[in-house]
């Protein structure tokens, strides 16, 4: 693999891949960047509709409303609301799933590795205690029963998960969800033709969706894959494409959902199994982490360090992962699967298995996971992938990169081992905000993207201004496997810190950016957040806290950015969410938001500038809390 496809790719925050990508004899996501690099106008602005027959409508000065007479207002608001509703859609697809094989498995009497979690979840639902797989059922069925109720019906759980003067806000505005599955429904309903033409009752339901897809989605799925999985310890671990070992059948898995995982971990921790792969002429099956489920792995990765040989990269990475030639089969089950890897596992001969009709990839073999043919399913996929490995590795060149990456990225970091870590309370890291050693904490979260600079550009950018700026960040999501990669994450990035922080950072021996692992981990730093208000005896904008998409993607992120207003902290993105065309719009969510969560979106591309930015909102609230 010596020949290059095209010299001309996108820039990438992580150099040695991006000039490992720029070789590469097969086209990825980076070259494809400058095909598309002219954008539509209309679609930037949002002001393009495609509803009808009569459109596409395109709003201009000259036309400013379309044929059925929607105004630019009405068309940015309903797109926007119809683009948090598929997001929101998708995070509650996962948490079903998660909550069912929590179900499933406590009904068969299956391993629980959480116990601490499941504790923690009986205590706050109010589930009288009893064995285990009664408690862990019961769990379960709750959050289902929540998540079945229609949308007039206001969801239990969030009456127990939710903080206090929130809970009340959003009573205030009647924005309580009801049945999250029915919301999305609702959304999709409201934002049809010729229908709803109220842009801010359409932001409404938008923050309706938020603290659905916030507390169940997000929070919820945490909890609940705790309770299976186990629970995240804090450990170094390695990272990048170095963790890839050609001595072993290497196992890809991309997606979202990491309960599908968990038989087909299990019984690759089994010596008989490894038994397999040392027949076909391998050491053993080894999972390689790409993308969030991968980022989930790692963050349990005390639990399966047997099996488990790093998180390779994000979404954008996946393509130079299976160019390595190592990769002998990819496992999907959700998204930020790109199309674009389908081509080159064609190429290489890699096998492609989904796992979830959901994630269907054209030239992948479906296997739905049921629990119930969880034993016969993961048989017929270690068979397949063995098939695969005899078959591709003697005629597959190898084109590794194992000195990409760093051994001793931080992992395991969550609300509970987190806290668990400074003594078993928060006051250690409020008294450092409150004596200046820490000026605040910066969620720097969510997806990465080839624009905003390039790959991970603007997100490696923007932390290292904030770190600088003696800004604690925590990060969750494609945004952390950028970070990692980039070495933000070990002990040694201390050094790129403020005075202050490098000097807390130093005597905990912890880095200045602490990754909570994947995006749905935005729920711990909820959580988190949550803790901190209540310690404090404030409401969560109080805080000097602040959150970044800097590069966010998808219309899962923009229901993730839906829930961060909803619980009032100032959101940066580096690129607008294609409602420019709408000056309504806008001003709801950059200036009005305030006054109804305490929210405020803020749109900049510039990483000096957004931090500043950033940096002021939050001496500002430490100036409101008089420290």
């Amino acid at each position: 693999m010596n020949h290059c496809y095209s010299c001309t790719t996108c820039k990438s925050a992580d150099k040695p891949l991006e000039d490992y990508i720029a070789g590469l004899p097969v086209e990825t996501s980076h070259h494809r960047v400058e095909g598309q690099s002219v954008k539509c106008g209309f679609g930037l602005q949002g002001v393009c509709c495609r509803l009808c027959s009569n459109g596409p409508c395109r709003i201009t000065p000259q036309a400013p409303h379309g044929i059925c007479g929607a105004s630019a207002d009405v068309i940015v608001a309903r797109n926007f609301l119809r683009a948090v509703a598929a997001g929101s859609g998708c995070y509650i697809h996962v948490v079903e799933t998660t909550a069912l094989n929590l179900k499933q498995t406590a009904l068969a009497k299956g391993e629980i590795k959480g116990m601490d979690a499941l504790k923690h979840l009986c205590e706050l639902f109010g589930i009288p205690k009893s064995d285990p797989h009664t408690e862990a059922a019961a769990v379960a069925q709750a959050v289902l029963e929540d998540l079945y109720l229609p949308d007039y019906v206001p969801m239990k759980l969030q009456q127990k998960l939710a903080y206090a003067p929130r809970l009340a806000r959003w009573n205030e505005l009647g924005i309580l969800p009801g049945g999250a599955k029915s919301e999305v429904c609702s959304g999709v309903v409201k934002c049809s033709t010729n229908l709803n033409s109220d842009p801010v009752d359409m932001l409404l339901h938008c923050l309706k969706l938020g603290i659905s897809t916030g507390i169940y989605g997000l929070t919820l799925t945490n909890l609940l894959n705790d309770v299976m999985l186990g629970e995240p310890e804090m450990m170094p671990a390695p990272v990048g494409l170095g963790v890839i070992d050609p001595d072993y059948i290497n196992i890809m898995i991309t997606g979202h959902q990491h309960s599908i995982f968990v038989h087909l971990q299990e019984q690759l921790k089994r010596e008989e199994v490894q038994e397999l792969a040392k027949k076909a002429g391998a050491k053993g099956f080894r999972l390689v982490g790409c993308t969030c489920v991968g980022q989930d792995l790692q963050l349990r990765g005390v639990h399966y360090q047997d099996i488990f040989s790093g998180h390779a990269g994000n979404n954008y990475t996946s393509e130079a992962v299976l160019a390595t030639g190592a990769i002998d089969a990819v496992l999907s089950e959700f998204n930020c699967t790109l199309p674009g890897i389908e081509p080159i596992c064609d190429k290489l001969d890699i096998k492609q298995i989904c796992l979830d009709d959901v994630a269907k990839k054209r030239n992948a073999q479906l296997k739905p996971f049921t629990y119930e043919d969880r034993e016969r399913i993961t048989q017929e996929i270690l068979a397949e992938i063995i098939i695969s490995y005899r078959k591709r590795r003697s005629s597959v060149a190898l084109n590794l990169m194992p000195e990409h990456g760093n051994k001793n990225t931080l992992t395991g970091v969550s609300e509970v081992s987190l806290k668990k870590f400074l003594g078993g309370n928060w006051k250690p890291l409020i008294d450092l905000i409150a004596a200046g050693h820490v000026k605040g904490i910066a969620g720097v979260v969510g997806c990465s993207n080839l624009t905003a600079g390039g790959h991970d550009v603007l997100t490696v950018e923007l932390t290292r201004e904030l770190i600088a700026r003696d800004i604690l960040v925590l990060t969750a999501g494609c945004s952390s496997g950028g970070l990692e990669n980039c070495g933000l994450m070990t002990p040694e990035a201390a050094s790129l810190a403020g005075p202050n922080l490098k000097a807390v950072c130093e005597t905990l021996g912890i880095p200045p950016v602490l990754n909570f692992g994947p995006c749905l981990a935005i729920g711990r730093l909820e959580m988190v957040a949550t803790e901190l208000a209540e310690a404090l005896n404030v409401d969560i904008p109080q805080l000097p806290l602040v959150l970044s998409a800097a590069q966010w993607l998808e219309e899962q992120a923009l229901a993730d950015g839906a829930f961060g207003l909803a619980l009032g902290l100032p959101l940066h993105l580096g690129l607008p969410p294609f409602i420019t065309g709408s000056a309504l719009v806008t001003k709801v969510l950059t200036e009005d938001m305030k006054n109804l969560t305490g929210g405020q979106v803020i749109v900049n591309g510039d990483a000096a500038e957004s931090a500043s930015i950033l940096e002021k909102i939050i001496e500002d609230k430490r100036k409101a809390l008089n420290i």
